[in-house]
C-alpha cells in the first residue's frame, strides 16, 4: 500500500506539472468574472509595460513596451523593436462572455416574501445552464469623489443568488423542449423580504464608497463554480467563460514570452464581441486603427509608413471553435470538424464570417509546422449557419491579412464550458511562434517567412 500511495503521489505531481497552463488559465478566469476584471488582470500581468492614455500625447521609444485601455474593458498592448519596422503582428481576442446584465432598478419584490434581481440577457447564452448554481455579481461602478468620478471594480465575491428551476411536478414539459422566457424564468433570487434595499448597499461596499456616491454601474451575474482539470488522464478543463478568455489568456502568455523581432507585436483584447462589437471599445470601433496610427506617428515614420506597415502586417483572430460533440457528431461537418486536444483550429467560412483564406491559411500552416504545433480545420455544416467573430469586423477598419483560429470546446455559451487541457499548450506555443516569425509581403500574392 505504501508503494501504491507513493506512485499515486508521483503521478498526481506529474499531471499537475503537465497541466500547469490549464491551471494558470483557471486562476486567470477566477480573477476575471467580467470584461472589466479580465482587462484589469491582463494589465497586472504586463509588468514592465508603460501604460498610455488616449487623451495624452504619446512619446514612444524604439524597444519600448506599452499598453492602452479603452472603457476599462478593452486593451491593446504592443512591443516595439529597436530598429525601424515595417509591419505589425497582431493577435485579437475578446474579453466578454454571454451573461445576464442587471438593470438599473435592480430589486423586484415578490408577494412580500422574496427579493429578486431584474436582469436582461447579454449575448446568446444557453439559459438553462444558469439554473440551480451559485451566482454572484461583478462589474464596475462610477463613484463620486472630491476630485471627480473614479471607476471602481465591483465583485461581491460570494454566493449571492440562484436562478431556481421550477419543480418537474409543476413543469412537466421541462425535458421536452421547454422555451424559457427571460422576462419570467431567469430572474435570480437575491434574498428574503428582509433583503429589500440591500443590493445597492452591497455594491457600494464592494466599490469602497458610500451608497449615495455610486452614480452609475455596469453589473453582471457570473457563475461561481470553480474551474477544474478532469478526465481519465486529466486531459480536459472545464470552467466558466472559456469563450473567449481561454484565447485571451493564451495570447497574453505568448505575447509576454515572444522575442522581439523586426516587426511590432500587438496583443488586442476587445469587449462586446458577443453583442456585435459595435461599441467604442469593440472590434467595430476605431480603437485598433487609432492605436496603430498613433504608433507610426509617434515614432515620426510618416503617413506613408502606416500604409506600408499594414501591407506587411498579419493578424490572428482568436475565438474558440466548436468541438465535435460526442453525443451528437451529426451536428458537425463530415470532413471539417475539430476535436478537443487535437491542436489549434483554423476556421473557414465561404461567406467570410471567418476571415481565413488561402494566404492566411498557408502562412499559419508554415508557422505551426516549423514550431511542431498541430492544427485542425473547422467549417460549419453547410445547412447550419454559425456565429461570426471579430476578425472580419476589425478588418473593415484595418485591412490586413487575417486568419481565424480557436480552440475546440464543448457547450459554447453555456455558463460552464469544456475544452482540451493540452490545447492550451498548443495555442500558446503556436501564438508565440507567430509573434516570432517575420512575415514579409514581397508583392501582392508573394510572401516570405
Amino acid at each position: 500500500m505504501l508503494v501504491l500511495r507513493a506512485d499515486t503521489a508521483r503521478l498526481e505531481g506529474w499531471i499537475h506539472m503537465k497541466n500547469q497552463n490549464a491551471r494558470d488559465l483557471i486562476a486567470f478566469i477566477q480573477k476575471s468574472p467580467t470584461a472589466f476584471h479580465a482587462i484589469d488582470t491582463i494589465c497586472r500581468e504586463l509588468g514592465g509595460f508603460t501604460q498610455l492614455h488616449e487623451g495624452e500625447k504619446w512619446r514612444l521609444m524604439p524597444g519600448g513596451k506599452y499598453y492602452v485601455t479603452r472603457n476599462c474593458s478593452s486593451i491593446i498592448a504592443f512591443t516595439l523593436p529597436e530598429q525601424p519596422f515595417d509591419g505589425f503582428q497582431l493577435i485579437a481576442s475578446h474579453s466578454d462572455s454571454p451573461t445576464f446584465k442587471i438593470k438599473e432598478n435592480a430589486e423586484t419584490e415578490v408577494r412580500g416574501h422574496y427579493i429578486q434581481l431584474d436582469t436582461e440577457r447579454y449575448g446568446g447564452m444557453i439559459m438553462s445552464s444558469w439554473f440551480d448554481r451559485p451566482l454572484s455579481v461583478a462589474g464596475r461602478a462610477l463613484v463620486r469623489t472630491a476630485e471627480g468620478l473614479r471607476t471602481a471594480l465591483v465583485n461581491l465575491d460570494a454566493d449571492m443568488a440562484i436562478i431556481p428551476n421550477v419543480a418537474i411536478h409543476m413543469n412537466r414539459e421541462v425535458n421536452n423542449g421547454y422555451k424559457f422566457n427571460p422576462a419570467v424564468d431567469t430572474f435570480p433570487l437575491w434574498g428574503s423580504e428582509t433583503a429589500k434595499g440591500t443590493f445597492r448597499t452591497r455594491v457600494a461596499q464592494a466599490a469602497g464608497a458610500a451608497e449615495g456616491d455610486v452614480l452609475g454601474a455596469d453589473l453582471y451575474l457570473y457563475n461561481r463554480m470553480p474551474g477544474t482539470v478532469w478526465g481519465a488522464e486529466q486531459e480536459f478543463v472545464s470552467a466558466p467563460r472559456l469563450d473567449d478568455i481561454e484565447c485571451a489568456f493564451c495570447a497574453v502568455q505568448a505575447f509576454k514570452a515572444a522575442k522581439t523581432g523586426k516587426h511590432a507585436n500587438v496583443c488586442c483584447v476587445f469587449d462586446n464581441e458577443e453583442v456585435g462589437s459595435t461599441t467604442k471599445q469593440g472590434a467595430d470601433s476605431s480603437f485598433l486603427e487609432d492605436v496603430l496610427r498613433r504608433i507610426i506617428l509617434s515614432l515620426s515614420y510618416g503617413e506613408e509608413a502606416y500604409y506600408t506597415a499594414l501591407a506587411n502586417s498579419f493578424m490572428l483572430s482568436a475565438d474558440n471553435a466548436h468541438a465535435m460533440h460526442p453525443n451528437h457528431p451529426e451536428y458537425s461537418d463530415s470532413q471539417n470538424h475539430a476535436f478537443m486536444n487535437g491542436g489549434i483550429v483554423i476556421k473557414f467560412n465561404a461567406n467570410q464570417k471567418y476571415t481565413t483564406d488561402a494566404v492566411s491559411e498557408a502562412v499559419f500552416h508554415q508557422i505551426c509546422a516549423n514550431a511542431g504545433v498541430p492544427v485542425q480545420h473547422y467549417a460549419n455544416r453547410s445547412d447550419m449557419p454559425g456565429g461570426g467573430t471579430l476578425g472580419n469586423i476589425s478588418g473593415s477598419h484595418v485591412s490586413i491579412n487575417t486568419l481565424d483560429i480557436g480552440l475546440a470546446q464543448l457547450a459554447m455559451h453555456s455558463s460552464y464550458e469544456t475544452a482540451g487541457a493540452r490545447d492550451i499548450d498548443y495555442m500558446i506555443e503556436g501564438m508565440r511562434a507567430f509573434y516570432e516569425t517575420e512575415v514579409k509581403c514581397l508583392k501582392d500574392g508573394q510572401y516570405r517567412l
